[in-house]
């Protein structure tokens, strides 16, 4: 796909990142599909607030958890370098998994595609994806790929 200037983009599908089973299981697919169509990945970490204020306390714990964020962040670029073929995009952010979320896509216009796994469980899908997929559906400006959480990865790489 080309612009006016003949510049070449590529589609970037970003994953949000959790601890949840269902992440990898979107993740896989993602990468897949980045290398499938020759795309590119994009993984978002989204910190809890600090809310502690006092004697520098909260900014220790802002390093902290970003820290977290960033090595859990390049563990799994491992993973998605070898899945996909290429390097992904890593961003980092602060505050509320939903509200930066959208942030991240309204400042990102790179980002083509929203992968999302779900949970496969009695509780739902997740606040993310029960959040996105309702109340703030109108709000997204990119196509959304929701992943069942129960996919084995031979079911991933039979439809990617």
């Amino acid at each position: 796909m080309s612009d006016e200037t003949g510049a070449h983009h590529q589609r970037v599908f970003l994953v949000v990142v959790d601890s949840s089973p269902e992440m990898k299981v979107a993740l896989r697919f993602a990468c897949r599909r980045a290398r499938a169509t020759g795309g590119r990945l994009a993984m978002l970490y989204v910190t809890e607030p600090a809310t502690a204020e006092w004697l520098g306390v909260g900014e220790i714990m802002r390093e902290e958890r970003r820290a977290e964020a960033e090595t859990r962040l390049q563990e799994l670029a491992v993973d998605v370098r070898e899945m996909s073929g290429d390097v992904p995009v890593l961003y980092v952010r602060e505050g509320d998994p939903a509200g930066e979320l959208l942030r991240l896509l309204e400042e990102e216009p790179t980002i083509s595609v929203l992968v999302l796994g779900a949970d496969a469980g009695p509780k739902g899908p997740g606040p993310l994806v029960a959040a996105l997929s309702g109340r703030l559906l109108g709000r997204l400006h990119v196509p959304m790929t929701i992943v069942p959480g129960s996919m084995t990865s031979a079911e991933i790489d039979a439809v990617t």
